[in-house]
């Protein structure tokens, strides 16, 4: 059985970035019966960012998946024995959401070894980088996953990257004070490019399973 773990960084359940993911994992789920897509949303969870409590580096007893004990601990004991990743967050002020800048911590430090800086996971695997903004491909200030990127591609390889431009915020924008955005350009550009969006979301699925199981 191939498992990959989805971790969806957004606060809304149908929207943006939760569509995206969505359409990943069923890309993934056509591949085969043997693969098991596993969603994880960070917003329903109870958990704190790396607590400095350094248990992840005690001599003898070092470990690369983080020890700090709350409703997060488990799924990062899942991603440790998963065989893919995918990271997905809409991207609020330049950057991914603090629930996703969290959880990062909490997953990568324990790769970080003090003794030499170099980055250990517990096993090597395909990721995905999923953001989806407001922003548009001429005019964003996007940092995306930043530093993070960087640790993700020392442990775990390279990722990939996928990324929704100039995505509605909201349904209706009458409702909504909203004057420095146009509705119609916005509707114009989601009519052009969204399914276009989420056949790559569902493309990537079908690639990463595909890989995963060539590999076994």
């Amino acid at each position: 059985m191939v498992k990959i773990m989805i971790i969806d960084g957004g606060p809304r359940k149908n929207f943006n970035t939760a569509s995206m993911l969505q359409k990943f994992a069923e890309g993934a789920n056509a591949v085969s019966s043997d693969v098991e897509v596993r969603t994880v949303r960070l917003y329903e969870l109870d958990y704190k960012g790396c607590m400095s409590c350094m248990a992840c580096k005690i001599k003898g007893k070092a470990s690369n998946v983080c020890k700090f004990k709350d409703a997060l601990t488990p799924i990062l004991e899942e991603i440790a024995q998963a065989d893919g990743l995918v990271l997905g967050s809409p991207i609020y002020f330049g950057d991914v959401t603090g629930q996703m800048r969290t959880f990062l911590e909490r997953l990568a430090f324990p790769w970080l070894s003090y003794n030499d800086y170099s980055l250990t996971a517990p096993k090597k695997m395909p990721v995905l980088l999923i953001e989806t903004m407001n922003g548009t491909r001429e005019m964003n200030n996007d940092n995306g996953y930043g530093s993070m990127e960087y640790c993700i591609s020392g442990a775990l390889g390279k990722p990939d990257k996928l990324i929704a431009y100039n995505t509605y915020q909201v349904k209706n924008y009458d409702r909504f004070e909203l004057a420095g955005f146009s509705e119609e350009a916005k509707r114009q550009y989601r009519d052009e490019y969204w399914e276009e969006d989420l056949r790559k979301a569902y493309d990537a699925g079908k690639k990463m399973a595909e890989k995963i199981i060539s590999q076994q």
